[in-house]
């Protein structure tokens, strides 16, 4: 884990170019700063915009991050090696994730890849034992069939009328080809969990996956300003059982990673950069079991601004505004825990997400009831700012 903490990896490539905003949360102020990246150091942007919401709402915030007079909170090299879980100095800061007040939000079934995962969840009822066939069926059926059909068109129209002649349409099918996406809530404001944290999966799932993604920082207008990374943490069995427990499969302690940074979007960094990032994701296993994936956004079967625009208009508004999970391609299917029975997490799993534009972020895996508790909330934090003298006109 300690490798994915150290500066050249947690920072993008062309990291002197980027314009990185995040949190960290300060020990002293018992409460957290909002914070610039510069030049290998943290610089605090609290006194200016107390949120990262209140920054991007800003027509002035590249100039802010980049510019503002800040006081220096210390070296990237110091935080980043305090943010790893279970080496932390309560008195030193450490990175959180560098989101707020916004609403976290997530779009499914974007990819074919995972829209097949999906549906083959929900025929195995949630049984990982009986996905390895329906895997082959399926694939051998409309695998090919669906990668070229561009949702909500005639053609896609067709394929569904054709699909439910043979008794094959699904609910996921539906919202990864039809004209709605599936847009559903990830995780509460204030609850995603940071670089170095742990994340957590429920303690009866006996089936699940990181799932590595990008993420869209919108703000109250509707308007992408930045990216960042994201492990939208799933349970496979619970939503197989049925997709009435999608929540209870996606939002539980710890189960949603977001970091290292937001990357603003700028004259280096554009929503075409945004459209073609790679995803490499690593996972090690304290079992020794290693896997490697991959996931593209250039294979995303709606354009980010779609997706947008199906989370925010006049039907929908997010005053604080949101961040927007991707979705995923990478569906891992490697056996694991015995043959047939595919992939699954064992407790003490690293889950390095990387992109070259965006850096890494990297998680530990635990339970959710063991994972740190969530109790710095929204309440708290405006009590923690006006008690610092941080709330007021600006």
């Amino acid at each position: 884990m300690d490798r994915h903490l150290e500066v050249e990896a947690t920072l993008p490539v062309d990291a002197q170019a980027a314009t990185l905003v995040g949190r960290v949360w300060l020990p002293d102020a018992e409460g957290p700063a909002v914070v610039a990246v510069r030049g290998g150091e943290l610089f605090d942007l609290t006194p200016i915009v107390p949120t990262v919401s209140f920054l991007l709402e800003r027509p002035d915030r590249l100039e802010i991050v980049r510019e503002a007079p800040a006081r220096r909170l210390g070296a990237l090299a110091e935080i980043l090696a305090n943010s790893r879980f279970d080496r932390r100095r309560a008195q030193a800061p450490w990175l959180l994730a560098p989101a707020d007040l916004q609403a976290l939000k997530a779009a499914g079934v974007t990819f074919v890849r995972s829209m097949l995962e999906r549906v083959i969840e929900e025929r195995a009822r949630g049984d990982a034992s009986r996905a390895e066939a329906i895997r082959t069926r399926l694939e051998a059926a409309i695998g090919g069939s669906l990668r070229d059909v561009r949702p909500g068109s005639p053609e896609a129209a067709r394929v569904k009328e054709h699909l439910l002649a043979e008794g094959l349409w699904s609910q996921y099918l539906e919202v990864g080809i039809g004209p709605d996406a599936e847009i559903f809530t990830k995780a509460q404001p204030m609850s995603a969990v940071g670089h170095g944290a742990e994340v957590g999966i429920h303690p009866a799932s006996t089936w699940n996956n990181p799932e590595p993604e990008v993420v869209l920082v919108v703000n109250s207008r509707g308007e992408i300003v930045g990216a960042t990374l994201g492990n939208d943490v799933n349970l496979r069995d619970f939503e197989g059982r049925s997709a009435l427990l999608l929540g209870k499969a996606k939002d539980n302690n710890a189960s949603c990673a977001i970091g290292p940074f937001i990357r603003l979007l700028d004259d280096d960094f554009d929503l075409d950069a945004v459209r073609s990032a790679e995803l490499v994701m690593e996972i090690e296993g304290p079992d020794g079991f290693r896997l490697e994936g991959r996931s593209s956004m250039r294979e995303i079967s709606r354009d980010p601004t779609e997706l947008v625009a199906q989370l925010v208009g006049p039907h929908h508004r997010y005053p604080d505004g949101a961040l927007l999970f991707c979705g995923t391609m990478f569906a891992p299917t490697k056996d694991r825990r015995a043959p047939g029975m595919g992939f699954t997490h064992e407790i003490g799993d690293v889950v390095a997400i990387r992109s070259e534009r965006f850096g890494t972020l990297v998680n530990r895996v635990t339970t959710s009831d063991r994972a740190e508790p969530w109790t710095f909330g929204t309440g708290a934090l405006m009590r923690n700012l006006a008690a610092r003298g941080l709330l007021g006109p600006r």
